[in-house]
């Protein structure tokens, strides 16, 4: 599958109060109006932009793994910081960054706080994020409320759902954490986003999808 590169276009962001659509984090982004719950599609009007770094491979994982559902992918770029929203849903079909948002790491991958991830682990107890394609399961209500299993389809992930590496809101993903000490709190290895924007992320990126991390 291919895209043309000038019909990849940034996407909206709220408010530093919601913290979701943490496009506010990042200057590269562009903001437009939208919902915290319901994010409404990126005007056409708005500045294009350059593909993410990590869509040629995701573009081949989709060929190389059973994907049901090929028209969004979720993209997670761990070689950037922690204060930036690093988590895009890109729309295959229309070639649109529909959304971007903060997203957490493990403590294992950052022992240090520094809000950059440093390493990753597929190992159990090791609290630190997995690279590579996962699939998105079934949604469940959990321990940190609606969440999203996902099944690690590589070598370097396939422990995902034996370690509960999941996609679920929490506390410490917001901005004001950001403006406190310059980068949002770390998980135990699952996808951690705001709890203002985990309906959304978990609605739009959906069951059958893949969802592909990599530094």
């Amino acid at each position: 599958m291919e895209l043309d590169r000038r019909h990849l276009i940034g996407a909206a962001a709220a408010t530093a109060a919601t913290g979701c659509l943490a496009a506010m984090a990042s200057r590269t982004l562009i903001s437009a109006t939208s919902s915290p719950v319901a994010p409404t599609p990126v005007p056409a009007a708005v500045k294009r932009a350059e593909p993410p770094s990590l869509l040629r491979q995701a573009m081949a994982a989709l060929d190389s793994h059973r994907i049901a559902k090929r028209d969004l992918v979720g993209l997670v770029d761990f070689s950037t910081h922690s204060s930036k929203p690093r988590l895009q849903l890109v729309d295959l079909a229309g070639g649109a960054i529909l959304d971007a948002y903060l997203v957490a790491h493990g403590k294992g991958s950052d022992p240090a706080n520094t809000g950059w991830l440093h390493s990753f682990s597929n190992e159990e107890g090791s609290n630190a994020s997995s690279r590579g394609s996962f699939r998105t399961a079934a949604a469940y209500y959990g321990k940190h409320g609606r969440s999203r299993r996902l099944i690690g389809l590589d070598a370097d992930n396939n422990q995902a759902l034996s370690r509960a590496i999941v996609m679920h809101g929490a506390p410490y993903v917001q901005h004001k954490l950001i403006d406190r000490q310059g980068h949002i709190g770390r998980s135990q290895g699952c996808f951690a986003v705001a709890e203002s924007c985990i309906g959304a992320v978990l609605d739009r990126l959906g069951e059958g999808r893949l969802l592909f991390a990599a530094k």
